[in-house]
């Protein structure tokens, strides 16, 4: 890889896009090293040695949904053991824990609940928005917003600007899988397509929201669905500059209809790194610690990550797929980890301004 790589590092020392053929061949590589060094000269390049972190709790208000996505073990009919609506009180007070643990954000997404009206949302918007004015909202993926233009009957635009006038300030994303229709229409033929996703999220950026981008790798897509999607990707935030970060989700495959066994920490390091190399216009490449391991997401901070995500507190989605991470990490543990890999801890907002920043070494405060 070392000499057959010296095309691909030389575009990267001079900072020149990646072709599909270059991501491909990264993708095929054993020499994670290689890989590894030239993703951490571009992400220097952007970042420094800043890693940052964020104080926040994830909130899934319902897990019925209308879709049974083949890879997804979250979802759940209504009638089924397990199966669970929120009332707007549960949702305040998770939020309520939220505000007393200093967290700036709250993450909230969950099934297409085939009984919940739009104004339902809408309502959760304005109640959190009136009562935790200081949380930024950050809701609902691609999929939940083209539920909710279906439910309604409105365009794209009405939802959106009725979730923004809310209170919503941005989304994750969530949704996205793979885009490769022969891909995406074995994991989750009821899912949105990814043209749909697209569509969405341009109208979304288009509306002056930001939010995030993932793939889910490691069940049935291939090399080149990976690479497609992550093209889609990349000619999206020419034209938007929308998204805030990318984020790679690791496929857990417990309790899920895809016999497939866990990614290994090879794939999943080369996961990040090559899309820290291939997504020139990404700032930000995340390693969800949840999804990856504590261990490993440390790991990745020498492979071109530059967020861990953050504190979370409940996480229910990758763990009913067998996650083997707990579900909270406090501040101080990731402020170590980070530390621990020679790195600048930075406690981020969602919109990533700095909230606080730690010196590279020393006990955290």
């Amino acid at each position: 890889m070392r000499a057959g790589s010296r095309h691909i590092r030389d575009k990267v020392e001079a900072g020149e896009r990646l072709s599909d053929a270059d991501a491909l061949a990264l993708y095929g590589t054993r020499d994670i090293l290689a890989v590894g060094e030239m993703a951490q000269l571009a992400n220097r390049r952007v970042n420094g040695d800043r890693v940052y972190f964020i104080v926040n709790r994830h909130i899934n208000p319902t897990n019925i949904c209308v879709n049974r996505c083949k890879f997804c073990a979250f979802s759940k009919g209504k009638g089924e053991p397990l199966a669970y609506t929120m009332t707007m009180e549960e949702i305040l007070r998770r939020s309520e824990e939220a505000r007393a643990q200093r967290a700036t954000e709250l993450h909230i997404v969950g099934g297409l609940h085939p009984d919940l009206p739009f104004d339902f949302y809408l309502m959760m918007l304005r109640s959190l928005r009136e009562r935790f004015p200081s949380l930024h909202i950050q809701a609902f993926t691609a999929v939940e917003i083209d539920y909710f233009a279906k439910i309604t009957g409105l365009p794209l635009r009405e939802v959106i600007g009725q979730l923004k006038d809310a209170g919503l300030g941005s989304l994750p994303g969530g949704g996205a899988e793979i885009f490769a229709p022969e891909i995406r229409n074995r994991i989750c033929p009821e899912k949105i397509s990814g043209d749909r996703w697209i569509e969405v999220m341009e109208a979304v950026h288009a509306a002056g929201l930001r939010s995030n981008a993932t793939m889910l790798y490691g069940h049935v897509e291939t090399l080149e669905s990976r690479v497609d999607h992550m093209r889609r990707l990349r000619e999206l935030q020419d034209r938007t500059g929308g998204f805030q970060s990318f984020i790679p989700l690791a496929f857990h495959p417990k309790n899920t209809e895809i016999a497939k066994g866990y990614t290994t920490g090879l794939s999943d390091l080369l996961a990040l790194a090559v899309a820290r190399l291939y997504l020139d216009n990404f700032r930000h490449i995340k390693s969800f610690w949840i999804m990856v391991g504590p261990k490993l997401a440390q790991i990745s901070l020498h492979f071109g990550v530059d967020d861990i995500d953050g504190t979370v507190v409940e996480e229910k989605i990758t763990h009913a797929a067998g996650a083997q991470a707990g579900q909270e990490m406090p501040v101080a543990e990731l402020v170590t980890m980070i530390r621990q890999a020679g790195r600048i801890p930075v406690e981020r907002d969602t919109l990533y301004n700095v909230v606080r920043e730690w010196p590279a070494e020393g006990p955290p405060a």
